[in-house]
């Protein structure tokens, strides 16, 4: 979602809406629910309207064609109105997810802009996804943010049916990858507290039943509603199943009491590839007891076969999702540093006469700070480099990977060769345009890793700093020492 307000234009699909049928619109379509809802409307007799900011971003979705599409912002009211206009039923599943300051008003003008044009254009029906939340604690920034809009909601005048959720099992959801990946990455964790709170998770094809169910209410009826599945359990004890169900040996999970969701999030941020910024709203919603207070929608909406349970969730969701290369790719990251370390290494004679005869400018760092500082910068280049190859699998960039890697191995060579033209060569003059080569070779590795992962460039920046003051004192000894 942003605030600045786009032009609605709409694109209708080979198979859009039939005249005389319901019409529903679907926001945040182009996002793990609301993709996954798309098609279940579709199949339950619901002609589709998808509201987007851009078109391109559903280009690959299979229902693409058979739906009608709209681009626009919802913090337009234009806009609003404009895809509005024919719908019986609209489902609202945009919320930032995000660090970035003022998302809650952002949220609020969002919901207020929709529900006034919901009105306006005569909608029967509003269904929103929030989260489930205690009514008696003060609330993480984000959670209470989707309380608000849920609210905003309910006392507009379109009935509005609030969904609550915790943790939604299901391939490409958030809260279930972060779930994954910290089970399957970590063989031991030292873990927040509230990894003992009780939480209700729910399947994602059980909360698609009810999203779409929730279409077909009465149109007294205008609440909140727990869903969750039948199982509540601890997050630890989540983590436990999560093993069991994938045939893993369970972690061992160690609690503190000082780990803040603040220092939580860059935690996950670090162990997995969901980024501290959208971890955060995640783990602000387990500091609390999530938990189901009723079971009302089950009066309205039937769940055939009843709810999944937690084990065969799991396992169905691990079945589409792609191999977590990221053990692999920090093996062959941290094999290539380290052969390039120890290449380095054996061709560097500090203690050499030709060294010792060498005029070294006066600023010349200490010569016990080198291997510290490359050390460092290995290790950096190592974990970086992980990090950029995990993101490129993630997006199922090829291309991106193997260009990086090319680009990876030419700069761990250069870097190695370093250390024999300047020590074993004894040419300086070389040795700085050696550097210099080194320097761009390693901007623009830390360009490619930005391009996958922003933390990942910012994170490898450091070292092509570091080899721009290399090229700078190696020019400086080459002055003084012409030969």
């Amino acid at each position: 979602m942003t605030s600045s307000p786009t032009t609605a234009a709409t694109t209708a699909g080979d198979d859009a809406a039939a005249p005389g049928g319901r019409t529903a619109l679907v926001t945040g379509a182009s996002g793990y629910i609301g993709g996954q809802l798309v098609p279940r409307l579709l199949y339950t007799g619901w002609s589709v309207k998808v509201l987007t900011r851009r078109r391109a971003s559903l280009d690959d979705r299979p229902w693409i064609d058979r739906v009608e599409v709209v681009e626009g912002d919802v913090s337009s009211a234009r806009d609003m109105r404009a895809a509005l206009t024919g719908v019986d039923a609209a489902w609202y599943l945009v919320h930032s997810m995000d660090d970035q300051p003022d998302f809650e008003k952002r949220d609020r003008e969002a919901a207020t802009t929709f529900a006034e044009a919901a009105a306006a254009e005569g909608v029967s029906r509003i269904v929103y996804l929030g989260g489930l939340h205690p009514d008696d604690e003060v609330l993480s920034p984000h959670l209470a943010s989707r309380v608000e809009v849920g609210r905003i909601f309910l006392d507009a005048p379109v009935p509005t049916a609030v969904l609550q959720a915790a943790v939604v099992l299901g391939d490409g959801s958030a809260s279930f990858d972060m779930l994954r990946y910290l089970t399957t990455r970590l063989p031991a964790m030292v873990a927040p507290k509230w990894l003992d709170n009780k939480i209700q998770p729910i399947a994602v094809d059980d909360v698609m039943t009810l999203l779409a169910g929730a279409g077909d209410l009465p149109p007294e009826v205008n609440r909140t509603f727990d869903i969750g599945g039948d199982e509540v359990l601890t997050y630890r004890e989540m983590i436990g199943r999560f093993s069991d169900a994938t045939g893993r040996r369970r972690p061992v999970v160690v609690t503190v009491p000082v780990l803040t969701p603040r220092l939580a999030s860059h935690w996950v941020g670090l162990v997995t590839p969901i980024s501290a910024g959208l971890a955060k709203p995640l783990v602000g919603s387990l500091v609390h007891e999530v938990v189901a207070k009723e079971r009302d929608i089950d009066d309205y909406v039937d769940v055939p076969g009843g709810y999944i349970d937690f084990d065969t969730a799991v396992q169905s969701a691990m079945r589409t999702a792609k191999p977590d290369t990221a053990l692999r790719n920090l093996a062959l990251t941290s094999a290539a540093t380290v052969a390039t370390a120890v290449v380095g290494s054996l061709a560097t004679q500090p203690n050499s006469s030709y060294y010792r005869s060498l005029d070294l400018p006066d600023w010349q760092p200490p010569a016990a700070a080198f291997p510290v500082v490359w050390t460092a910068l290995y290790a950096d280049i190592a974990a970086s480099s992980a990090t950029a190859l995990n993101a490129f699998d993630k997006a199922g960039d090829a291309r991106g990977r193997s260009d990086y890697l090319k680009a990876f191995g030419t700069n761990l060579a250069i870097n190695a060769a370093w250390s024999a033209v300047f020590w074993r060569s004894r040419r300086p003059w070389a040795a700085a345009a050696h550097a210099a080569l080194l320097t761009a070779s390693s901007a623009d590795l830390a360009r490619r890793a930005g391009q996958a992962s922003k933390g990942a460039g910012v994170a490898l920046s450091p070292y092509a700093v570091w080899c721009g003051f290399a090229t700078v004192l190696s020019a400086a000894i080459a002055r003084r020492n012409p030969r």
